[in-house]
């Protein structure tokens, strides 16, 4: 058994060590049942529960939460409409979101898989620099598609980049 303080009282009956409870203005909680004896703590029930929703909710505050945003293309999708998609993928990427790039095949274009193949790798080759490749295309039924997860690194870089440098004109 374990005091309000933290000491070691070390084996004592459980009426002996309710009746002290009692004694305190405090509950006896069985902290670790499996434990051969099991252990107990003498303590206020309710501030202990208080503190751990506090715990919760402060681990709760410090997670991210990364959502996939999928961006959707066809074989025929031409060139400015794909580059209007990268700054799409570019922008859910900064923002800390993971993109999934769907090559869509529709009728008689699935025999013709490998032209999707070839625009989703001038994506990754063009993403390079903004995210990382997470899962490589691969054809599942009738869709071709891969993940993109935020570069870390990348952000950094920018930053570096970013900052203007401060020009120092000499006195005269």
């Amino acid at each position: 058994m374990i005091d309000p303080e933290g000491n070691q009282l070390g084996v004592i009956s459980t009426k002996d060590a309710l009746t002290k409870a009692e004694d305190l203005g405090l509950d006896l909680v069985e902290v670790a049942p499996n434990a051969k004896p099991p252990v107990c703590r003498i303590l206020d029930f309710g501030k202990f529960k208080y503190q751990q929703s506090k715990k919760a909710q402060d681990s709760k505050k410090k997670q991210t939460v990364v959502s996939v945003k999928e961006v959707k293309l066809r074989p025929k999708t031409e060139e400015h409409d794909i580059e209007y998609k990268l700054k799409h993928m570019r922008r859910f990427l900064e923002q800390g979101n993971k993109v999934k790039v769907s090559m869509i095949f529709r009728g008689r274009e699935i025999t013709h898989t490998d032209i999707g193949l070839d625009i989703l790798k001038k994506i990754v080759i063009q993403m390079e620099d903004d995210g990382i490749l997470e899962q490589k295309p691969k054809l599942e039924g009738r869709n071709m598609s891969m993940i993109f997860a935020p570069n870390k690194a990348g952000k950094e870089d920018k930053k570096e980049k970013d900052a203007k440098p401060t020009k120092t004109t000499p006195k005269k």
